[in-house]
């Protein structure tokens, strides 16, 4: 057999050994994606070019490489692939065929991107909100300061789910998330184990939260009457059921907008970071206005049943809030 190191070999065997120690390094074009109309890029990216353009400004710091060799990709490039991630919550592959890279980049991206947003979390996640507190109060009634509810975000490998809790205002800002409970534990136990928790147990928040009955009824915490009597107690259950509707549409937005959390094939840790990485996106969005698609009508897992203890002061506050603004 021919040396196959010489320029032009002569044996078939040597010519295949040339092609292969000499490959030519092939980089596929680059999408530019501020170049499609804003209708293309809400569909594939939840953003319009100039959302895109301000996620660029404020996480390019944190996502930019630190080197241009080997045609690396901008910070635009890399955020752009991570949003095609979250919107579609396709497979990697999928996601790299459509921006023109590799698994392994969009992973990378990815995780840079997760990283980046986490950093932004008390910035755009703000409890009870950014506006002043008798503002929020004004927006909806004299007390509520939030919405809190549960939901699930199902963890494909390994087999179980991940368990959070939001809390929103009206314009469907989510101000407080926990994300890092399994989804067998109750949503009860994951508000206890919070921050918020401890913080409205020492009185550091004048206002109350509703929630439904898969909580305890607590001062500062006001779920439905579990028989309600007809009258004033209905008009109250009835009212809460509306007001806290708003969180259940938050929650139906975010998953509608990033379909990813339908269902995440990370660890339970990566989940964690997806999760909080999506509300900061869903906060930002909001707040500038992006059209969101439209929400399904898919049921949402129901906490089972379980009559959870009362406060009696919890029950003080609620038939003080029943008698003074349900009552005839």
């Amino acid at each position: 057999m021919a040396c196959p190191f010489l320029q032009d070999p002569v044996d078939i065997e040597a010519q295949i050994i040339h092609r292969t120690l000499r490959r030519e390094r092939v980089i596929r074009p680059r999408l530019d994606m501020l170049s499609f109309p804003d209708e293309f890029l809400l569909e594939r990216y939840r953003f319009s070019s100039q959302s895109i353009l301000y996620l660029n400004n404020i996480l390019k710091p944190h996502v930019s490489n630190t080197t241009h060799r080997g045609s690396a990709l901008t910070s635009l490039q890399t955020l752009c692939i991570a949003l095609r991630f979250f919107a579609n919550g396709s497979f990697l592959y999928s996601v790299g065929d459509a921006e023109h890279t590799g698994k392994a980049t969009v992973r990378r991206s990815v995780r840079k991107v997760c990283l980046a947003l986490k950093q932004l979390l008390y910035s755009f996640v703000v409890f009870p909100g950014h506006k002043p507190l008798m503002n929020i109060k004004e927006d909806s009634t004299e007390l509520i300061i939030g919405c809190m509810d549960g939901t699930h975000i199902p963890i494909k490998a390994p087999a179980e789910n991940e368990g959070d809790y939001l809390i929103c205002y009206a314009t469907n800002i989510i101000t407080n998330v926990e994300a890092k409970w399994p989804g067998s534990v109750h949503d009860a136990r994951i508000f206890r184990e919070s921050a918020l928790y401890s913080k409205f147990d020492q009185g550091q928040y004048d206002g109350i939260l509703l929630a439904d009955r898969g909580y305890p009824c607590m001062p500062y915490v006001m779920t439905p009457y579990p028989d309600p009597e007809p009258g004033p107690q209905s008009h109250y259950n009835l009212a809460l059921c509306r007001t806290r509707a708003r969180v259940e549409m938050t929650i139906g937005i975010l998953k509608a907008r990033f379909q990813c959390l339908r269902g995440l094939r990370v660890t339970p840790e990566r989940a964690c970071d997806i999760i909080v990485a999506c509300v900061v996106l869903h906060n930002i969005a909001t707040i500038r206005r992006e059209q969101h698609p439209a929400i399904p009508q898919i049921n949402d897992e129901e906490e089972p049943h379980v009559d959870l203890p009362e406060h009696r002061n919890g029950r003080i506050v609620r038939n003080a809030i029943c008698k003074h603004h349900f009552t005839d």
